[in-house]
Formats: structure tokens, C-alpha cells, sequence
């Protein structure tokens, strides 16, 4: 089995410090992932709080761990540092610029405006540090007529056409993909935007702010579908038509204890012959209306009706076996939920759901970071923090503060 990192904050981005000002998924996830990689990543909250931390309260979903602790705040914080700061206050700004001027990198996702009203734009901190790389997260980009709008995660799925493409032609209403696929799209854009300005910081030596939004990462997730249909005149990709596919071998199949496979064949031609031995369709391999990809297309919906018995007759685990002994490749997969993923042995080989001792929760598991680094491993390290956790270590050990002057940023009500 890899191991793709465990407790050791050694990866690749070791040495890099990180300030996340952001809240909810889009932003906190980029951080996150940044951690993953080894960053030290310091969290910065109001004196109340990440909006995060009570998603539970608004939630149909069972997020409540015990202990003040939600699975939500848990997945998109984790690897971080945390403190709790008034920038309202004088005080609490000048921590933020104290700690900017050592860091490398300053994310937020604020509605546009409002980090400059707190004194934390970019025209602000690039005074402080030049060389900072500042990751601002949006709903709709910088610029435009919507630019100031807010957004959630069904916003950008909505906007960017992405409900759209996930829903089936005779529904009623559009389909909203759930877990907060936008978000965490967009937190992938971020975190790639701010590792490629870290390389340019490297080899060209400058700072720079990069924009990421809910509609420019929901766009490039269907980039190639967007770019083929302005290529093409407008022609789209429509939904896939599971009784009457184009390629009856590119299609999805129920089995007989009512689980489903994933037939892949983009190329079917060389893998008729093969698909039809080991399914037992011998009396159909030399059938004018299935013989190649032209004429399976024209009679696709006889094609389907046939294959949809075969599949019916037996379990997909013994699809699967059939298919996995017959002397070709075939090019398929189970259907699987989210809650299969932890015993998938591919994914268990691969470490990409991982253990983790939480000092709170005790032993438990998380979806790992995506890449597999050879010498230098990703991976959760760290719990997400509690609220201000970190806040005194930090201004007494890194920024020169005393006990006194946390005395008195208290009573000022800059810190907790």
C-alpha cells in the first residue's frame, strides 16, 4: 500500500506560510490542500467564528462530532494552524500586517470590496510584502456588472451551466450535483493559481494577486465541452441517452442484484466480437444491424434492450469476474456510491482515504490529498483548529509579543 503522508507536514510545499482568511468551502479548501502539501497554513477568524463551524445547526445532514467539533469545519480546515482576530480594531490589523510581512501567500473570499474595508486588499498587503502571492476566491471573477454579487456552491453550478449538463433532457427542473462540487472545484483553481505564482515568484521574482471564481472553475471542469461547442457553432453535448446511446458499448448497465456498470468502449469496433463471446451473445456477433459502430448506432435501441437481459441475468460481481478472466481488456467499471470507496481495494492500495489520530475524535478517516508525491508525501497531518487555538503561541513565539501585550490586545477586544 502507498503512504502518501501521515503526521509529517514534510511535503513538498514545507516551508511555505500561508494566511486564510477565507470561510465555508471554496476558499478554506485551497488552504487545506496547501497544508496537505506541508504549508503552514495559519487560519484567521473573527472573534465569532467561521461561518463553518455552524453549518451543522442549518444542515439536514448529520455534520455534529461532539466536543464543538462538525465534520464540515473538519474537512475544509484540516493541516492549519488557527487565530482569532478584530480587524475591526487597529490592534487586530496590525497583527495581520506583522504576520504578512513573512508570509508567502494571503487568500480570501470575501464578497469583493470587503477585504479592502478590513485593510487586507491586495493594493494594502503588497505595500507591506511585494513579493506576497494573494489568492482572492469569488463568485463570478473581478471584473463585470456581477462582479460584487455573492455566491454559494448551487450559484456557480447554476451560472456555469454545470446543473444544466447533469440533468436528464425530460426532467423538470435541473439537477444540483451535491457535496459542493463548485466549491471544491473552485479551491482547486485557487490552489493551482497559487502554486504557479509561487513557481513565477521563484524564476521571475515577483508577487502577484490571482483571481479564482465559481464560474471561471465550473467552466473549465466542462472546458472541453464549452470549447468544442464554440468550435462548433453551438452544437452541445446532450445528455447521455442510456436507451438510446450512440454507442450501446459506451453505455451503463443494471445487473441483476440491481447495482449498475460503466461500459467505456469509445472505440467498440475491436471489442464487439469479444464483449458479445464473453456475454454470451454468440448469435448476434455477425448481425448486419450490430456488425460495426454505424449500424449498431442505427438500431441502438435494439442493441440495448438485448444487452439490458444479459446484464439482468447476472450479479455485477460476476460481471465482473467474467470479465476480468475473458482474454481481452475490457474497458468498464462498478458503479459505485461515496460510502463504497473506503473497501474499493484501489482505493485502500492507494491510501486515498487515509487514518488520522484526532486528539479530540480519536481514530478516524478522511478523504487524502490527490497526488502521490515520491520523495517528499502529501497528506493530513493536522486537525482542523478550534477557535483561536494558536492565537497566543503565535504572537508571543513568532511576532514578538508578550503576556502583557496579550493582556492588553484582549481587553481591547482585538483577540480572544
Amino acid at each position: 500500500m502507498v503512504s502518501n503522508g501521515h503526521h509529517s507536514g514534510n511535503g513538498p510545499l514545507k516551508g511555505i506560510r500561508v494566511l486564510d482568511m477565507t470561510v465555508w468551502q471554496f476558499g478554506p479548501v485551497s488552504t487545506a490542500m496547501m497544508g496537505d502539501m506541508g504549508a503552514d497554513v495559519i487560519k484567521i477568524e473573527a472573534l465569532d467564528g467561521d461561518a463553518g463551524r455552524g453549518l451543522w445547526r442549518a444542515s439536514t445532514l448529520n455534520m455534529d462530532l461532539g466536543q464543538g467539533r462538525n465534520a464540515y469545519f473538519e474537512a475544509c480546515n484540516r493541516n492549519k494552524r488557527g487565530i482569532a482576530v478584530n480587524l475591526k480594531t487597529e490592534e487586530g490589523r496590525q497583527i495581520i500586517y506583522k504576520l504578512v510581512e513573512n508570509a508567502d501567500v494571503f487568500v480570501q473570499n470575501y464578497r469583493q470590496g470587503v477585504a479592502e474595508r478590513l485593510g487586507v486588499g491586495y493594493d494594502t498587503l503588497r505595500e507591506i510584502n511585494p513579493m506576497l502571492v494573494y489568492g482572492s476566491a469569488n463568485g463570478y471573477g473581478p471584473a463585470g456588472p456581477d462582479s460584487h454579487l455573492p455566491s454559494f456552491d448551487g450559484c456557480g453550478q447554476a451560472r456555469a451551466g454545470l446543473m444544466m449538463s447533469a440533468t436528464q433532457p425530460d426532467a423538470e427542473y435541473p439537477t444540483r450535483i451535491s457535496q459542493g462540487v463548485s466549491d471544491q472545484m473552485g479551491a482547486i483553481m485557487m490552489c493551482m493559481g497559487v502554486l504557479s505564482a509561487l513557481v513565477c515568484r521563484n524564476q521571475q521574482g515577483i508577487g502577484q494577486k490571482i483571481d479564482a471564481s465559481h464560474l471561471s472553475a465550473n467552466m473549465w471542469l466542462q472546458g472541453l465541452g464549452i470549447s468544442m461547442s464554440l468550435l462548433n457553432n453551438g452544437q452541445t453535448f446532450g445528455s447521455y441517452e442510456r436507451e438510446a446511446p450512440t454507442n450501446p458499448l459506451s453505455n451503463v448497465y443494471k445487473c441483476k442484484d440491481g447495482r449498475c456498470i460503466q461500459m467505456m468502449h469509445l472505440q467498440p469496433d475491436p471489442y464487439w466480437r469479444p464483449i458479445c463471446r464473453a456475454m454470451g451473445m454468440d448469435d448476434i456477433i455477425d448481425d448486419q444491424r450490430f456488425t460495426d459502430m454505424r449500424a449498431r448506432a442505427e438500431n441502438t435501441v435494439e442493441l440495448v434492450r438485448i444487452m439490458d437481459e444479459k446484464f439482468a441475468s447476472k450479479t455485477l460481481d460476476e460481471w465482473d469476474t467474467i470479465f476480468r478472466e475473458f482474454e481481452v481488456d475490457f474497458i468498464y467499471a462498478k458503479v459505485q456510491s461515496i460510502t463504497d470507496l473506503e473497501d474499493d481495494v484501489q482505493v485502500v492500495a492507494n491510501d486515498y482515504i487515509t487514518d488520522f489520530e484526532h486528539p479530540v475524535l480519536g481514530d478516524v478517516k478522511m478523504c487524502n490529498h490527490p497526488n502521490i508525491y515520491s520523495e517528499t508525501p502529501a497528506g493530513l497531518w493536522r486537525e482542523a483548529p478550534e477557535l483561536g487555538q494558536h492565537t497566543e503561541d503565535i504572537l508571543i513565539e513568532e511576532l514578538g509579543y508578550d503576556w502583557d501585550d496579550i493582556k492588553e490586545l484582549q481587553d481591547s477586544g482585538a483577540i480572544l
